[in-house]
């Protein structure tokens, strides 16, 4: 039979584990301090750099603002007011001119039933430089006109269809009438 006997005054551990295992995760823990220090020290320098990039961005405008003001004080001068209208109306003049009519009529030909007339058509351009035909048809009989909105829907040229209103036959006038709006998908 076998006796342990222990004299110390405190029993015998096994600590050896834990205390490489401590110290592998302190050096573990020591280098990812380090790696991150780094990171933040180089995230400092780019953070200063775009701090930089915004400032001069930031200069730049003021500086672009500050000509913008001067050259409108100029413009609203009232001795230029007689000028600033006069190209207000040639740009909107150009731009209804960069309408093309025999691109509107070809485009129309393709959905316009035989039985189907054209009486007027009113091209008219948005704020977001579309172009917006309102048109006035006549037909014998609702039935063709109905057709060319459900071919004008369907076209890729043409957009949603409006129906406004409609006028009866008269005695000056022998066909039915249609206001017709429809968004047109010509580029200007």
């Amino acid at each position: 039979m076998k006796i342990n006997i222990n004299l110390s005054n405190e029993p015998f551990r096994r600590d050896r584990p834990w205390v490489v295992a401590t110290a592998a995760l302190s050096t573990v823990l020591l280098c990812t301090l380090g790696i991150l220090t780094y990171a933040a020290v180089m995230g400092r320098d780019e953070d200063s750099e775009a701090r930089q990039e915004v400032e001069k961005a930031r200069r730049q405008f003021d500086v672009l603002t500050a000509e913008r003001n001067r050259l409108n004080l100029v413009l609203t001068r009232s001795e230029n007011a007689e000028v600033i209208e006069r190209s207000v109306f040639l740009n909107q003049l150009l731009l209804r001119k960069g309408i093309s009519w025999t691109r509107i009529f070809s485009d129309l030909e393709k959905v316009l039933p035989y039985n189907v007339r054209l009486i007027q058509i009113r091209p008219q351009i948005t704020p977001n430089n579309e172009v917006y035909l309102e048109m006035v048809v006549g037909a014998q009989s609702t039935e063709p006109v109905i057709d060319m909105m459900m071919k004008l829907e369907r076209a890729p040229e043409f957009g949603a269809t409006h129906w406004a209103n409609w006028l009866p036959p008269s005695q000056t006038e022998p066909l039915y009438r249609y206001r017709i709006s429809v968004n047109y998908a010509q580029k200007l």
